[in-house]
């Protein structure tokens, strides 16, 4: 047997990369301060009410059996079942899955959800496994995982490196275990399997609609606009075609092994085209950058849209654009972040601007439940509806406390899950 370690070497630059969970819980605790809570609703917050670490042996193509480490963090269930994706990646850990899990509850807050944070990975390259590996270590997730996950306890969904096929495994082994069938178990399956319209787009909508909010606020035309995307998976791609389409000049795109950039514009469908199943296109071209170039080129907006820690102290002072759009989770470092204040460079938290990943979820879990699906203009429109109100809640509470939009987007956030735990009498204040 092979015992995947979390000592896992990393591929990236040698940057400053703050702790994931130390980065979450401190701005936790300026956002509870300025909100003049009790000590308690931080210690409370700061760290998952459930964690469970499991091991899951898997039998490859080749007969040996590998054992891989995963995880299930649940934040906190006091405003209802907790709710978070599943990723495969090497360089997934346990505070990085306690991280994503309060980031994903306070996502929940800012949009008003009846939802918790939850958030699940598993040690593995999925880019090196087999369609049958990648199916029975989905499926062996899934069972050991089960006693602490289901449609009105912790609803799982797709995230770095999983997609609609992987969630399908998934919801079958649930029901095999459970004999029942649960679609509400999961979200982001295929449309055949009870998924939504709109579900595998949501996240890219969502950043979308956030951008345009901000160049309405700065009176920009987004057809002038010259934008940085890094990252071309999911939600990098499908946010490169809408702006494509819209007549924005995407002039910078980034995948795992580097970058493109063309101040002229880049030609999205063709890129698009000639991708990998992982977005992974700049290997097809001889001028290919640096990410860490590619982040530092002159733009209006910069999206980081592909890993955490990319803009950090050590780069915050040489990024060249006006406005970020965090579309990656954690992709600003707290330090980094003081710097880009100073220089006034606005910055849209990741909490806020890909949101509608987990918004558009909530919509196939409230279809599955119903019985009755709607139309991807229906959800379209309603999950605009959602980002508009959420961005115009962040930003008038930043205007209010005098904060970045970071801090208001936690202010925003904490404040329904302090509520809700107060109400059931977890907490007394």
């Amino acid at each position: 047997m092979t015992i995947h370690s979390l000592d896992v070497k990393k591929e990236e630059i040698l940057t400053e990369k703050d702790n994931a969970l130390v980065e979450f819980q401190e701005t936790l605790r300026e956002a509870v301060e300025i909100m003049n809570y009790p000590k308690q609703v931080f210690e409370f917050l700061k760290k998952p009410m459930r964690f469970l670490e499991v091991s899951i042996p898997v039998r490859m193509d080749n007969g040996q059996t590998e054992v891989f480490q995963g995880f299930r963090a649940q934040h906190n269930d006091a405003a209802g079942p907790t709710k978070g994706g599943i990723r495969f990646h090497p360089d997934v850990t346990a505070d990085e899955v306690k991280a994503l899990a309060g980031w994903m509850s306070l996502k929940c807050g800012i949009t008003d959800l009846p939802y918790g944070g939850a958030k699940g990975g598993i040690i593995c390259d999925p880019r090196k496994m087999s369609q049958d590996e990648l199916e029975r270590l989905s499926r062996g997730y899934v069972r050991a995982v089960s006693q602490i996950v289901g449609p009105t306890k912790d609803i799982p969904a797709p995230d770095m490196y999983t997609n609609s096929q992987i969630m399908a495994w998934m919801l079958d082994e649930y029901d095999h275990i459970r004999e029942f069938d649960s679609p509400g178990f999961i979200t982001g399956k295929p449309i055949a399997l009870g998924g939504s319209k709109g579900r595998e787009t949501a996240t890219s909508k969502g950043v979308l609609y956030t951008l345009q909010r901000v160049c309405d606020l700065r009176k920009m035309s987004l057809k002038d606009t010259r934008i940085i995307i890094q990252g071309f998976g999911n939600v990098g791609s499908y946010l490169a075609k809408y702006l494509y389409d819209l007549g924005a000049k995407v002039i910078g795109i980034g995948d795992v092994l580097g970058g493109l950039y063309d101040e002229k514009g880049l030609d999205i469908p063709y890129l698009l085209e000639n991708r990998d199943s992982y977005g992974i296109v700049s290997n097809r071209f001889d001028n290919s950058i640096t990410n860490q170039e590619l982040l530092e080129r002159e733009c209006d907006v910069l999206i980081p849209a592909a890993i955490s820690g990319v803009i950090h102290k050590y780069n915050a002072e040489r990024i060249n654009c006006q406005i970020i759009i965090e579309a990656a989770n954690g992709p600003t470092t707290k330090d980094a972040l003081k710097i880009l204040d100073k220089r006034d460079i606005l910055v849209v938290p990741d909490i806020l601007a890909n949101s509608g990943g987990v918004v558009v979820s909530y919509f196939e879990w409230c279809q599955n439940n119903q019985g009755f699906y709607w139309t991807e203009q229906e959800v379209d429109a309603r999950l605009k509806e959602k980002m508009n109100a959420s961005f115009e809640n962040v930003y008038n509470t930043a205007k209010k406390y005098n904060v970045n939009m970071k801090i208001a987007a936690y202010i925003e956030g904490i404040g329904k899950l302090a509520e809700a735990s107060r109400l059931r009498g977890w907490l007394k204040y």
